[in-house]
């Protein structure tokens, strides 16, 4: 990673650094987002699926 950092150093090319770096980050950032949304669903899901188990056991007293 230094070779790369340095290579643009050397050309001056720190500007396409600084938009590779925030376009690593914002990917990172929204795949996180994207894992932790799809957690939440299947929680909600099994909250969905317990809730009407219990339903059906005790909703016909």
């Amino acid at each position: 990673m230094r070779d790369v950092i340095e290579t643009f150093s050397a050309r001056g090319d720190l500007a396409h650094l600084a938009l590779l770096l925030w376009a690593l980050s914002a990917s990172s950032l929204a795949w996180f987002a994207l894992r932790e949304l799809t957690a939440a669903s299947r929680r909600f899901d099994a909250f969905v699926r317990e809730l009407a188990r219990f339903n059906d056991h005790f909703g016909a007293r």
